[in-house]
């Protein structure tokens, strides 16, 4: 793997995981173009008692 792709691997994997831990309910959707991840996408459920 390249360095360069490396570099965005990890970026993406820090986003990621930042987003996993701020989502109590819903979904993270990922966006790919041209075998590139070019987006993140949070939707997240707030349940009202």
């Amino acid at each position: 793997m390249e360095t360069n792709d490396r570099k965005e691997h990890e970026e993406v994997f820090k986003k990621l995981e930042e987003m996993l831990k701020g989502v109590k309910y819903g979904s993270i959707t990922l966006v790919v173009q041209d075998g590139k991840v070019i987006q993140l996408e949070k939707n997240e459920k707030h349940r009202l008692k």
